[in-house]
């Protein structure tokens, strides 16, 4: 068994990686017309857990609260770009709704990152 880094044990990191990977696999099957919309989401989602985990390697206070600011603007991003996406067509709605729950949970979690 491999020896695991400090970010990888954090419950926001692995909601987010969770996240990011359900993102991914979803927006892997837009049709090619829709390929820049499925490259955007995906680029979104994968920065949350990303940052994360740089910000969790960072010896000052500030410089983590960046990269969480950063992982939690890039959720926001998702946002929009899964509400575009519902409009056109390219996921349903309980797909989404509960997308955007898990994006106002994770934002919750990265919040509490950022006040503490």
């Amino acid at each position: 068994m491999r020896e695991s880094f400090f970010f990888e044990k954090l419950a926001i990191y692995q909601r987010s990686l969770a996240f990011s990977v359900k993102v991914c696999v979803l927006a892997s099957r837009f049709p090619a017309k829709f390929s820049r919309v499925a490259d955007q989401l995906i680029g979104a989602a994968i920065s949350v857990p990303l940052n994360i985990a740089e910000g969790s390697g960072r010896k000052s206070p500030k410089e983590k609260i960046n990269f969480y600011n950063i992982s939690r603007s890039s959720m926001f991003e998702c946002v929009p770009i899964l509400e575009i996406c519902k409009e056109l067509g390219l996921v349903d709605g309980p797909t989404s709704d509960g997308l955007l729950d898990e994006a106002v949970e994770i934002s919750k979690m990265i919040n509490g990152f950022i006040d503490a």
